[in-house]
């Protein structure tokens, strides 16, 4: 969830609002699969609820994604095809923006570009560090100044409420697309 609140308080309503509309809710049942593989995908996910791992041919297990994760950013990225499959654990919910909308809203306003950037670094920073320090935390000495990889970066505080707030209207509110049903 720690991951949805830096996104979404970067983001503002309008800008959640927007996505919503262009987007659509999708249920997965369990062991469902959501990204292939080195297939392109042409969605940009917002873990909505319940559970998925990521796996690669060689690696059974690399992550475990939960409500507010952002699955499918590295491709969004660089437009290159996933190097990892996802796949639901549990019966499962996502948002899902289409790739084609987003990057023409971004063309278009400046503003929501600036944000949405913002924020996906912001996630994918989060993501790293929690990664990096997950591999050698043991042997690392951390300097007490350094934040606990468990707290929010106390410049996006201020946000933590709304952005709370933008969370579960995306969990609970109505998708724009028609048939989001996988």
């Amino acid at each position: 969830m720690r991951r949805a609140l830096y996104f979404l308080g970067i983001l503002d309503d309008l800008d959640v609002a927007w996505m919503m509309r262009h987007g659509q809710k999708m249920s997965l049942a369990s062991g469902e699969q959501l990204i292939h593989q080195g297939t392109p995908t042409e969605w940009l996910y917002f873990v909505l609820d319940g559970r998925f791992v990521v796996y690669t041919q060689a690696a059974p297990r690399v992550a475990e994604l939960k409500a507010g994760d952002v699955v499918g950013e590295i491709s969004f990225v660089d437009a290159r095809p996933p190097t990892a499959s996802v796949r639901a654990e549990v019966e499962s919910r996502v948002g899902a923006v289409p790739r084609a909308a987003l990057q023409e809203k971004l063309r278009q306003d400046v503003g929501f570009a600036a944000r949405f950037y913002q924020s996906l670094a912001v996630f994918l920073a989060d993501r790293l560090r929690t990664t990096t320090g997950s591999l050698g935390a043991g042997e690392l000495q951390l300097d007490e100044a350094i934040e606990d990889v468990d707290e929010l970066a106390p410049h996006l505080m201020a946000n933590i409420s709304m952005a709370g707030l933008r969370f579960n209207e995306m969990q609970s509110g109505r998708w724009g697309a028609p048939g989001g049903k996988r």
